[in-house]
């Protein structure tokens, strides 16, 4: 038998590392993770970064993914690390990539990654939960109702099986505000449409939005009767306070 060829290991490596924060806007909430990772490797190609690659028989460029939001989510804080073989000024792979990139998936900053662990830093989102046709005082008293509790039990299927978990703890902080429905997205027939802000801290399992939903219907039998419209406006450290999230990149940009 034939000895088995070695893998080329002749690849160059990477020289920088780039973060970057990219959005998920209207339509393209509803693109999974690999779709959205699919489309990345493709805006890479088309707009030419000089990516470095992993050696191997199967080569993948080096691209890193943080705490992508569910399917479905729209976010404004999406985060991914990619290394290149070439120093390149972030603001123009940026603008690149933007161009690259179908309408909806958008890449909103870059910075060059000079520290490490940034996957750590990501500890909470700041999120934002449109309920058309609930009002806002019904929303107001699920609110102090959960707020109120010690613990909140949930259920959610995961890859591993059907979960219980505390949803309650994951929440930092909570609130309600009331606007009237956009007819353009939601049922006309729902004129009430109340906004929950929540800054809820990343653990294991997580703890979503969806999961928060749950909580609220345990504590407070709160039903949206239209599907909500979730959005992920921030995610990042906590402040000093513990209450709200800061800038990622932060660091960064001070390095």
């Amino acid at each position: 038998m034939a000895p088995r060829p070695q893998p080329d290991r002749e690849t160059a490596p990477a020289v920088q590392r780039l973060r970057l924060q990219y959005a998920k806007r209207g339509r393209l909430r509803f693109s999974s993770a690999r779709d959205f990772q699919r489309a990345l490797e493709r805006a890479l190609r088309r707009a030419g970064i000089p990516m470095a690659y992993s050696a191997g028989f199967s080569p993948h460029p080096k691209i890193s993914y943080a705490n992508a939001s569910p399917t479905g989510v729209a976010s404004e804080a999406e985060y991914v690390e990619i290394g290149v073989t070439e120093a390149c000024d972030p603001e123009a792979v940026r603008a690149a990539l933007d161009a690259a990139l179908p309408p909806g998936l958008d890449v909103v900053d870059a910075v060059e990654a000079r520290t490490p662990d940034f996957a750590n830093r990501l500890e909470a989102s700041l999120w934002r939960v449109e309920l058309p046709g609930v009002s806002a005082p019904d929303a107001a008293r699920a609110v102090a109702a959960l707020l109120a509790a010690e613990e909140v039990l949930v259920d959610r299927m995961t890859k591993n099986g059907r979960r219980t978990f505390d949803a309650r703890g994951a929440v930092i902080r909570a609130s309600s505000s009331g606007e009237a429905a956009d007819e353009s997205a939601f049922d006309p027939a729902a004129s009430d449409c109340a906004i929950l802000t929540l800054v809820v801290r990343h653990g294991t399992p997580s703890v979503r939005p969806d999961d928060v939903l749950s909580a609220l219907r345990r504590v407070a039998d709160l039903v949206p009767p239209i599907p909500p419209r979730v959005t992920r406006l921030a995610q990042g450290p906590l402040d000093e306070a513990g209450t709200s999230v800061n800038d990622p990149f932060a660091p960064d940009r001070a390095g």
